[in-house]
């Protein structure tokens, strides 16, 4: 199956475990929903289109995808063993799905694992939380407008991600976060 635009998101999540696993980087939640976001960020940039459907929202931590989140929420802050599966609603039956074919989507993911899979949760965390990236502009906004859920739309991403300037360092200025919360 070629994932159609946008994919189901716990397909690509599922897809970055797997090319995790293969480089032996055990990924929690968290530092999954950081990967997660970075690898549809690059891909709305480069295509105009969004990878996955849903939206992100943004959480104490940065940006948060919660049907991904929910779906490795038993995972808590510990290493994901596990992979995403669709239930269905008639039969309550659980099937696993399909990882995306589409070889540019394949090959991005495995670039975003090769990049940013090795650094820790906590610079995963300062990079989507850099100044006037999309996280942080949602955040600013909410302190002076409504904002339902917190949501980061693709249009933010697409507005802002391709200025995304963080500062490179191997340890995170602020420790290292446990696991994600939504903001308040």
């Amino acid at each position: 199956m070629s994932c159609s635009y946008p994919c189901d998101p716990r397909s690509v999540a599922n897809l970055l475990l797997d090319y995790a696993d293969e480089q032996q980087l055990p990924l929690t939640n968290l530092a999954l929903q950081k990967l997660l976001y970075f690898v549809h960020a690059i891909h709305l940039v480069k295509t105009r289109q969004p990878l996955v459907s849903g939206y992100f929202e943004a959480w104490q931590y940065g940006p948060v995808h919660p049907i991904v989140y929910r779906s490795f929420q038993d995972s808590r802050d510990q290493p994901i063993k596990t992979r995403a599966s669709r239930v269905d609603v008639i039969t309550g039956l659980r099937s696993p799905l399909p990882p995306p074919t589409s070889e540019p989507i394949r090959h991005l993911c495995n670039q975003v694992i090769a990049r940013y899979a090795h650094l820790t949760p906590g610079r995963l965390v300062e990079i989507s939380h850099a100044k006037n990236a999309p996280w942080h502009v949602i955040v600013n906004r909410a302190k002076t407008s409504l904002a339902l859920g917190l949501r980061i739309p693709d249009n933010v991403i697409l507005e802002h991600f391709r200025h995304h300037k963080v500062p490179v360092g191997a340890e995170p200025l602020y420790g290292e976060p446990s696991e994600d919360t939504a903001l308040a």
